[in-house]
């Protein structure tokens, strides 16, 4: 008979052992689902329940989706005494995997007034409750099973963490009252200027390798030669993207891809999402999770699709980084920037002098790259229903880097690839400049 956690640590000499396994996952479980509830505070029963457009989930949906993927991947197949907290939620909260069953459909999530918000809360302390009792009570060999189950659900978590706040903020945006999330004051400073850092050419070991989590899509390790390059200093600003509107830069086809430019005239794009202008007043401003404000010329320019980023790239007679060149930049930078826990929930003015040369690489946002999301040379789809996490999205999609303001900081690293149709622009996306040769 196998021992439980419960007897392994009778046995051991240092009974108050705070970091052991068992005890730090329960610690970072019940860390990471108490603060998705606390993302959720400032909002009202009616800011769950809406879809603002399908791209968008209502926040009640992220909160039940997050202890779905727990109850089905971790408590249905790990604990047998484990009873679902209600059968129909396996159909409403499935988001993509086929291999689990069918699904609710996504651009009709806003559609369902039931389960009530404080349903999903009790579903939430239901599957919480079963799943420290599982932690607990789990014989060693289970537990070493569930551990990287257990890691991609984490990971999982703090991914809507992020959707919340950037969904939240669509969703308020379209309401002509234009609320407010949590009002926050972020000060006004210009910003630094603009240099060009250069780097070598050279072969580079790129992708994640070690004990440590990460994505599939992050390996495995491989070589890729890079020829030399530079790299912007900080993100353009709105500004520097005014700048561009102001010469006519959603104007002119031939700074555009043909995709782009076809977005372009089918969505009537102008300027970034959740720019207001006023021509006539000369009035400037853009709605943020603190409500309207006016346009602050010095802050990272966002919401930006890649088409929109790679048209100003070219107007600027440069291009945008390789997935691979930016993470050349990266390797062995601080992981310091803006993030969630900082409580911003927008990019701020990069104007300290910080000894780095190259400055929001992490946090603020999420940077858009010229590299298609494709597999890494060795890459193969795991197996079963959790391989459907990142695998079978390789088409169609463009991969971005470094993490947001709405980003947990630690869930973000070097080698971690984010990715987003070209016209997406409801994420905190950015751009960042760069050139070729030295």
């Amino acid at each position: 008979m196998q021992q439980t956690f419960k007897e392994i640590e009778k046995q051991k000499k240092n009974s108050n052992d705070l970091f052991s396994p068992r005890t730090a996952f329960a610690h970072r479980f019940k860390t990471i689902r108490e603060y998705t509830e606390t993302i959720c505070t400032p909002l009202k029963t009616e800011d769950f329940v809406i879809q603002s457009m399908p791209d968008v989930s209502p926040a009640k949906w992220h909160l039940a989706h997050t202890s779905w993927f727990f109850e089905t991947f971790v408590l249905k197949n790990f604990d047998k005494s484990y009873r679902e907290f209600n059968p129909v939620f396996n159909y409403l909260f499935n988001s993509y995997y086929v291999q689990v069953g069918p699904r609710f459909t996504r651009s009709e999530r806003g559609l369902l007034s039931r389960p009530t918000v404080e349903d999903v809360y009790q579903y939430r302390s239901y599957v919480n409750f079963h799943f420290l009792n599982l932690l607990e009570d789990a014989s060693l060999d289970d537990f070493q099973k569930m551990i990287p189950i257990i890691e991609l659900g984490l990971n999982h978590e703090q991914q809507h963490q992020e959707l919340i706040l950037t969904d939240i903020k669509h969703v308020f945006s379209v309401n002509p009252l234009k609320p407010v999330y949590l009002k926050r004051e972020r000060g006004k400073f210009k910003a630094n200027n603009l240099e060009w850092i250069k780097f070598d050419e050279g072969i580079y070991f790129i992708g994640h390798q070690g004990d440590d989590f990460a994505f599939d899509n992050e390996g495995p390790k491989h070589r890729e030669f890079v020829e030399p390059f530079q790299i912007s200093s900080r993100l353009i600003t709105n500004g520097e993207f005014l700048e561009f509107i102001d010469h006519g830069g959603y104007d002119r086809p031939e700074l555009w891809l043909s995709d782009g430019y076809a977005a372009l005239l089918r969505e009537g794009w102008k300027s970034p999402l959740y720019w207001i202008i006023d021509k006539d007043q000369k009035k400037h401003e853009i709605f943020t999770l603190s409500g309207l404000e006016e346009l602050n010329l010095d802050e990272p320019v966002c919401h930006i699709s890649f088409y929109e980023a790679d048209a100003f790239a070219r107007w600027k007679d440069c291009r945008l980084l390789t997935e691979t060149e930016w993470e050349v930049a990266a390797s062995g930078s601080p992981l310091k920037g803006n993030f969630l826990e900082d409580s911003f929930y927008h990019p701020i003015t990069c104007h300290e002098q910080n000894g780095l040369q190259i400055e929001q690489l992490f946090g603020d946002l999420w940077e858009w790259t010229r590299s298609s999301y494709s597999p890494y040379p060795g890459y193969k789809t795991p197996p079963g229903a959790i391989g459907e996490y990142n695998g079978k999205f390789m088409s169609g999609q463009m991969v971005l880097r470094g993490g947001s303001c709405v980003t947990p900081r630690s869930h973000i690293r070097a080698t971690y690839r984010n990715f987003f149709a070209p016209p997406s622009r409801w994420q905190f996306t950015g751009i960042r400049l760069a050139k070729d040769g030295k």
